[in-house]
């Protein structure tokens, strides 16, 4: 039987055991100033190359391109279309810019998504590693290679973001702002941080026992949300779900009246009820507003425990970010609480 033990997020020892992965979640503002700094003459020069006209539409190839499209979608003065497929759409041409996000750079479906950019003549900004796959692709007259040196999305994310707002067709995404808000939380989420005055921790010990319904207001709160649940259901092998207010409504409404006297550990996996994870960025949103307090109405009348992650930082990316980073580190202070008995 796997059940949570919560001595185990400040005991060393055990704490130890899942070093790499918490020094790896820490590490997340640095990784961001690593690869815009590694990028900025690269940026420069791209931004040289578009400072002569507006491109006709923009277009986010690729399988990252969904997070590009959330920043960019409310913004972008100009068509904008997220295109994760292998191919460009048919009607994309030398008029185009054509942004491609590619950690890894090894992924063959961008590999031929950056060499039909180069050959119908897009403008082509590729964010990979140099002498990757996908780099050696993307070669041609109008294309400019970012160089990344991690694998982290965000981080490249954010390099990307830097050039789109250089050239006007993407807001202010300040790396440093974004940086600064992921060290925040790696402090506040620190292992070394007692679970009474750790958010992280105090999270996972409040889904160790239950099924999480993560929802996010905004169009960026929304994806922080489907990662965070991915997140949970990777390290926990348990049931996460995010969604919209009307897919969430239907499972907080059919949660069974909560048993005072029921033992969690002898009554099994079976009967954990939901818990409702909020992932609070500030966003003003009427019909965000709307749906968060037909959420905190439902949970209300089903006894539904909710609990409320914020992020208390300026830019919208850096509020993704946070809010990221911090339901990363309770999946993985929740990985590390359950034990196999």
């Amino acid at each position: 039987m796997v059940w949570f033990d919560e001595s185990r997020l400040d005991d060393e020892v055990a704490l130890g055991s899942a070093d790499l992965r918490l020094r790896t979640l820490a590490e997340s503002g640095a990784r961001v100033r690593r690869e815009v700094g590694a990028a900025s003459d690269a940026i420069a020069e791209a931004v040289a190359r578009s400072s002569d006209t507006r491109p006709r539409a923009v277009i986010a190839a690729g399988p990252d391109s969904r997070l590009l499209r959330a920043v960019l979608e409310p913004f972008c003065p100009v068509p904008f279309v997220a295109w994760p497929s292998p191919a460009l759409p048919g009607w994309a041409g030398s008029l185009d810019l054509v942004v491609v996000l590619a950690p890894g750079g090894s992924d063959t479906g961008t590999a031929s998504a950056v060499a039909e950019a180069a050959r119908r003549g897009c403008q082509l900004v590729v964010a990979c590693p140099p002498g990757s796959m996908v780099a050696e692709h993307a070669a041609g007259r109008w294309t400019t290679i970012l160089p990344t040196r991690t694998d982290d999305q965000l981080a490249t994310a954010v390099a990307m973001l830097s050039f789109l707002h250089q050239v006007q067709v993407g807001p202010v995404a300040d790396s440093e702002a974004v940086a600064n808000a992921l060290d925040q939380v790696a402090i506040a989420c620190s292992p070394g941080r007692d679970i009474s005055i750790n958010p992280a921790k105090m999270l996972a010990i409040s889904l160790a026992d239950a099924n999480p319904l993560v929802w996010g207001g905004s169009v960026l709160g929304a994806r922080a949300a489907r990662r965070v649940a991915e997140s949970i259901r990777r390290t926990s092998g348990r049931t996460a779900l995010a969604g919209d207010a009307e897919h969430l409504l239907p499972v907080i409404e059919a949660a069974r009246p909560r048993n005072v006297f029921a033992d969690p550990f002898a009554d099994g996996a079976g009967d954990r009820r939901p818990v409702l994870v909020v992932l609070d960025d500030g966003t003003e949103d009427p019909v965000a507003h709307d749906q968060r307090r037909r959420l905190d109405e439902a949970a209300r009348a089903g006894d539904v425990r909710v609990e409320t992650v914020t992020a208390d930082v300026d830019g919208e990316v850096a509020r993704y970010a946070s809010l990221l980073l911090h339901g990363t580190y309770a999946a993985e202070y929740l990985r590390l609480g359950l034990v196999d008995d």
